[in-house]
């Protein structure tokens, strides 16, 4: 599984080599770490929380039922429109100050 993060063109991504021990409290930090290099302040957004539910969205859809990243498309995260793309990724789009966009997209493993 991989999370891809972009801020306008400027993108990174994260390796999530298992969704069911994987360290959100770091990732949100090198998420934070890589907003601030570009003038961005994203603590506010609970990344945590979107990034543990996005996993857990995506983790259900790896045994062939994207039901669960539907459902959390459904109910939304916070200030963040969520969106299912075909193949089981799962997308979270934010506006942030100046016109800016941040995105994240949790890709499956399989």
């Amino acid at each position: 599984m991989e999370i891809d993060v972009s801020i306008d063109k400027e993108s990174m991504a994260l390796d999530v080599k298992n969704p069911y021990e994987f360290d959100v409290v770091g990732a949100n930090d090198s998420i934070a770490d890589f907003a601030n290099a570009i003038g961005i302040d994203v603590k506010g957004l609970n990344l945590d929380y979107l990034l543990s539910r996005m996993i857990r969205g995506v983790a259900g859809c790896e045994h062939g039922c994207p039901a669960d990243a539907k459902s959390l498309v459904k109910s939304g995260v916070g200030a963040f429109k969520l969106n299912y793309i075909d193949g089981g990724v799962l997308g979270a789009r934010c506006a942030l100050k100046d016109n800016r966009q941040l995105e994240i997209k949790v890709f499956p493993g399989y």
